[in-house]
């Protein structure tokens, strides 16, 4: 993994959800602009270094650092925060969810920061699913909501998907499944085996290709996108050069972690919603502007509309990518068209708002 620049926050012994806990865990964090400026909180995506998410960020965008103070934290798993590569001693990781990883970030920027209201928190992929987690853990916390190429729910066909990408990393071990929700089948006379470098090689590269056909969409691969905008000189190229150094640059079991969190991911696991997802989603009081990508194979647009139903009225907002990049629509940056698309619906989204709020000021003053 490439050093980074980023600090962390030390959490102690990390009770989860599941009942198990982190020793000793901390969150990894990074931060631009003004502490004194109204705060953003900007999580990571699957797999994704603190850094993947710059490419949102800049004085020419709407989450501009002379405007905001804006925090990027990193996903349980991510190898920045606590992650099995980053453990002391080699062994399995605890179970953690979306909201263990959000209650540790209301902790950093609660006790850390000593913030007491966001102004936003946006995300894409599992970034938006934290967003979609902390709307509903802590609805009152920020004014907007952005989660965009994600949902608050994992879908059955998602989970489908990360079988596929989990099992090509298990069976380089000779480790079956033991379902969505979980990592691999351990018996109790296993112990636990750290990967060889072959292992690593074989099984990463495996799950690059299973991601290849996910990642974007058919149409993306028709119109050869790959080789016209991207500069591969065919479809191996891409295969090797992008999917499968992607794959490489990482560690099997902080994806495995990752996973896990992904597959469980649902904001109505949760007090006082008890499984109930539609009350959940009625609970989130943030203006929330939901962003699918037309053509998103794993975050399809009519799971979006759904979620946005369940809103109160006034709350939910629904616009879609019009963008044949599939789940790569939203991010990390490669199409540079939907990035422009991404940052107008942020910046009107974020300006409506203020035009809400000072109505408001204006009515209360009349």
């Amino acid at each position: 993994m490439p050093q980074e620049d980023y600090e962390i926050y030390k959490l102690g012994d990390w009770e989860l959800q599941s009942g198990q806990k982190i020793a000793d865990a901390h969150i990894a964090f990074t931060t631009f602009g003004d502490p004194k400026s109204s705060a953003i909180l900007y999580p990571s995506w699957f797999s994704g270094l603190l850094s993947d998410n710059f490419w949102l960020i800049g004085e020419d965008k709407t989450l501009n650092p002379k405007d905001y103070f804006i925090i990027v934290t990193g996903l349980f798993g991510n190898g920045q925060s606590s992650s099995p590569s980053n453990q002391p001693t080699p062994g399995p990781f605890p179970k953690v969810s979306f909201y263990d990883n959000v209650r540790a970030q209301h902790e950093l920027i609660t006790k850390h920061f000593g913030i007491t209201h966001l102004r936003a928190v946006v995300g894409w992929s599992m970034g938006a699913g934290q967003t979609f987690q902390w709307a509903t853990q802590y609805p009152e916390f920020m004014d907007i909501a952005v989660p965009f190429c994600g949902s608050a729910k994992t879908s059955l066909h998602n989970q489908v998907f990360l079988e596929g990408v989990k099992s090509a990393l298990l069976a380089v071990k000779s480790t079956p499944s033991a379902g969505s929700g979980e990592i691999g089948v351990q018996t109790s006379s296993t112990e636990f085996r750290t990967w060889t470098i072959e292992e690593k090689e074989i099984g990463l590269k495996a799950m690059g290709r299973v991601y290849a056909g996910w990642g974007f969409s058919q149409a993306f691969y028709r119109q050869k996108l790959y080789e016209t905008v991207l500069g591969y000189k065919g479809l191996e190229d891409f295969m090797q050069n992008f999917w499968e150094k992607w794959a490489c640059s990482k560690d099997p079991e902080n994806l495995l972690v990752m996973v896990q969190t992904w597959q469980n991911g649902d904001v109505s696991k949760q007090e006082p919603y008890n499984g109930d997802f539609e009350k959940a989603l009625a609970s989130i009081k943030a203006k929330t502007l939901v962003l699918p990508a037309q053509t998103d194979l794993y975050f399809p647009p009519e799971d979006s509309e759904y979620e946005v139903k369940c809103m109160a009225p006034g709350i939910g907002k629904l616009d879609i990518f019009p963008s044949i990049w599939g789940h790569w629509a939203g991010g990390p940056g490669d199409s540079e068209e939907d990035v422009k698309w991404l940052d107008k619906q942020l910046q009107q989204f974020f300006a409506a708002d203020d035009m809400a709020d000072l109505a408001k000021e204006v009515q209360n003053v009349l």
